[in-house]
């Protein structure tokens, strides 16, 4: 929300300074996010009479214009602005002005017609968007002065981040309200007066969702005129408040939003079909809105409807056919009170968001409703004339304020300081809470526009905040720490993540939601759906890492990035009956933390030293062989995200652990990925085990090193091969002595059946207190031959 310093002065006026404002302001809640000035920089404009124009002789979109700047003497200007007439006051940029888009203005010649400046618009001087024409200023703009100074546009505005609690701060005055009670400068409160009734004309109206509705104040206005121009003072607080200007009848209607926080809306009363219904909209029932979009309602959807159709989205906004023209004579102006949880979260799910519709979910004030309808009133009589009628306002149920008590010793044992309750009562008053004080506490009685004061810490903070958090001492906190037992076999996460950084990959952390249609096919497994989804792309909660992985690729690859290697560790969420509610867990809903990396483009940056090649399975399983230990192995499998024959299982001491392969070309394609990518993702927990090295005694003498070259099916993993040779060293007591083996060949072809295959493998032998015989060497081969053809019918190659 953009608050212009004058506009917040005009309320409350506390001798500091702008800067010093935004400062206190943050301090007490009211984040401060960008302090900026009316207009962008620019320098060497100043305000310009139009003295006479005349038609450029070889353009006919040209104006050639003489122009008095205050120098004594006037300047020819070539202007094509279709609104430049003689007697108008206008910017003028004279030769060597600097303008915010980087512009230079120089003397130039047009068409054959020398030109000694620049009429401007309000667009090319950063102001607005306008660009229709040169920005008409005031008859009363001194000539020859400087723009910034004619115009104040070096007047402070800020922006403020509001967080959801402070629906009573969406406005101007509730800034002021909030500035006056953090520095005790008084208040000046608008002053709401009746607007003479002139017509005795009324519009039917009936509410029929109280649920909906608790409050609908409206009258009817005659004879106005909606082409009446927006006083220049209104425009220019629009402006700098961010509101585009847009007709008189619309401007007064948003300037009193901005000003009061009072959303309302102006009908065109010819348009509106016998009378009003405030109700709940009906199945199949459409509406155009305003801003040209045509929403199918829901039933539980309020609506302002008329004898034929529906003609406003409730609290959020108008209908294009009762909407305000230039032909509208007569208006119904409708301000009214809409239960928060009526409009709360319906303007999302057509994908767009109102100022109206977020101030009326937070909470609006009820109380005030007559009081703005006849501040709104007077304005549009003022500016657009007419003769209005009397107001109508049903009431069907407001929101009920309960008192809330604040114990000053709970108060004080939560902010950390003794405030004296003279300090406490104080606070109050320049809140405007009223408050009696009994023996210990106070009890607050909430005023109409506060919604968030509801119990006792809402009454603590609202104490701290004015209190001054910068005046809380700085206390160390005081407690025993005592070191809690890490066992040796078992590794912190963050000494796991230092391990795969050390891998040459990123750590990147994603939402938990992500889009359902993707993580589908990632899993081919059923996500659970997300009730109200913060973005539509993210419907659904992650059964797997990778979906996020994967759009961080196709963000860096559309940065220019060729080289991607990135990892996170994060929970995953999948439905599970089996699982009980606990402190981490919800009923129903297994949540597994994992491991997921992915890696992309060369398995090198570019160098001198390593021919350049395309990542691969073998480099991301060398990858996790380095992080997970020698419990870490792979056996073929299909995965539906994975390329058929590039995919396989991960398995963490025999257990099922994981997935890791080349993603599958058909994903691919759809993501537009010019290569595929090697994803692989693993249970956490089994990664956090590890192995504690075991002292073993270096055998002083030399190893017998033999060569063993066995035929086993083609079909067999070498794994499994290893997996034997294991068991027969540490089961057969002549193979003991065997201490390591490498596989150093595998052959296919002549001498072998078509289903056959044949492995070579490397055995070192060694023992630490003698030098081995060949006959122990022959006997301890002989053991490990003997099962593999036991288990693995496997046969020795000829030759071995």
């Amino acid at each position: 929300m953009r608050v212009p310093e004058s506009w917040l002065r005009s309320f409350a006026s506390p001798d500091w300074s702008g800067a010093e404002i935004a400062d206190r302001l943050t301090m007490a809640g009211l984040e401060v996010e960008e302090t900026g000035t009316a207009a962008p920089p620019f320098r060497g404009v100043v305000v310009a009479e139009v003295r006479s124009v005349a038609r450029h002789p070889n353009a006919d979109k040209l104006s050639v214009c003489e122009v008095d700047v205050g120098e004594g003497s006037l300047r020819t200007i070539v202007c094509g602005a279709p609104n430049v007439a003689a007697g108008m006051r206008a910017p003028c940029a004279l030769p060597g002005a600097e303008l915010p888009a980087g512009l230079a203005i120089r003397p130039v010649t047009m068409r054959g017609v020398e030109s000694h400046g620049m009429l401007c618009s309000a667009r090319e001087l950063g102001l607005s968007e306008d660009h229709g024409g040169l920005l008409v200023l005031g008859a009363d703009a001194p000539v020859g002065a400087d723009l910034r100074e004619a115009l104040a546009l070096d007047e402070l505005v800020y922006t403020l981040k509001l967080t959801p609690n402070l629906a009573h701060c969406m406005s101007v005055f509730g800034v002021a309200r909030e500035l006056s009670a953090i520095s005790g400068a008084p208040l000046r409160e608008p002053v709401f007066e009746p607007a003479p009734v002139a017509i005795d004309d009324r519009l039917p109206l009936r509410v029929a969702a109280p649920d909906l509705c608790g409050r609908f104040s409206g009258r009817v206005i005659r004879g106005v005129d909606p082409k009446a121009p927006t006083p220049a003072w209104m425009r220019q607080r629009l402006e700098r408040a961010g509101q585009r200007s847009i007709s008189a009848l619309v401007d007064i209607s948003n300037y009193v939003m901005l000003e009061l926080g009072r959303p309302s809306h102006v009908f065109d009363l010819d348009r509106i079909a016998g009378g009003l219904e405030v109700r709940w909209a009906r199945e199949g029932e459409r509406l155009e809105l305003l801003n040209g979009q045509t929403v199918e309602l829901a039933a539980d959807v309020g609506v302002i409807a008329d004898a034929n159709q529906v003609e406003s989205l409730a609290g959020i906004m108008g209908g294009e056919s009762t909407a305000v023209s230039d032909d509208t004579r007569n208006v119904y102006l409708e301000a009214a009170f809409w239960w928060p949880e009526a409009i709360a979260g319906r303007s999302r799910r057509y994908n767009f968001a109102t100022d109206a519709g977020v101030r009326f979910e937070r909470g609006v004030d009820a109380a005030s409703t007559v009081d703005h309808l006849e501040y709104l009133t007077r304005l549009i009589l003022g500016i657009c004339g007419g003769q209005a009628g009397p107001v109508d306002d049903t009431i069907t149920a407001l929101p009920a304020r309960e008192p809330v008590s604040l114990r000053v010793a709970r108060a004080r044992k939560v902010i950390g300081v003794d405030i004296p309750e003279a300090a406490i009562a104080s606070i109050f008053e320049r809140l405007r809470l009223a408050a009696r004080h009994e023996d210990g506490r106070f009890v607050v009685e909430p005023p109409s526009y506060r919604f968030d004061l509801q119990i006792e810490e809402d009454l603590i903070e609202e104490v701290a905040r004015i209190w001054g958090y910068e005046q809380l001492p700085l206390r160390p906190p005081k407690s025993s720490v005592s070191m809690l037992p890490m066992p040796e076999t078992r590794r912190t996460i963050g000494a796991l993540k230092r391990l795969v950084a050390g891998r040459d990959y990123q750590e990147a952390i994603h939402y938990s939601f992500v889009a359902g249609a993707l993580d589908r096919q990632l899993t081919g497994r059923e996500p659970i759906r997300l009730l109200n989804p913060i973005a539509a792309q993210m419907d659904v909660m992650r059964t797997t890492l990778w979906g996020g992985l994967l759009e961080s690729l196709r963000s860096n690859l559309n940065r220019k990035a060729s080289r991607v290697r990135l990892f996170e560790v994060g929970r995953v969420f999948f439905a599970d009956a089996s699982v009980a509610a606990g402190p981490q867990q919800v009923h129903g809903v297994a949540q597994p933390r994992r491991l997921g990396l992915l890696a992309f483009g060369p398995q090198l940056d570019e160098q001198w030293g390593a021919a350049v090649r395309r990542v691969d399975f073998f480099d991301v399983k060398g990858d996790l062989e380095a992080i997970a230990g020698p419990t870490f192995a792979v056996e073929p499998a299909v995965h539906p995200a994975l390329h058929p024959g590039r995919s396989a299982r991960v398995l963490l001491g025999g257990v099922e652990a994981g997935w890791l392969g080349e993603l599958h070309p058909g994903l691919v394609q759809e993501l537009e990925l010019p290569q595929p990518a090697i994803v692989a993702e693993l249970d956490l927990d089994p990664l956090l085990e590890r192995t504690v090295p075991i002292y073993r005694e270096v055998s002083k003498f030399p190893p017998v090193v033999r060569d063993l070259s066995i035929v086993v099916d083609s079909g067999r993993p070498v794994s499994q091969v290893f997996a034997e040779i294991a068991e027969a060293v540490a089961g057969e007591p002549a193979a003991q002595i065997v201490k390591d083996v490498r596989l150093f060949d595998e052959y296919r072809g002549k001498g072998l059946e078509n289903k056959e295959k044949s492995l070579a493998f490397r055995l070192w032998m060694q023992d630490t207190r003698r030098t081995l015989s060949d006959a122990e060497a022959a006997a301890a081969v002989d053991a490990i031959v003997t099962r593999l053809v036991r288990t693995m019918h496997a046969r020795l190659r000829s030759g071995s």
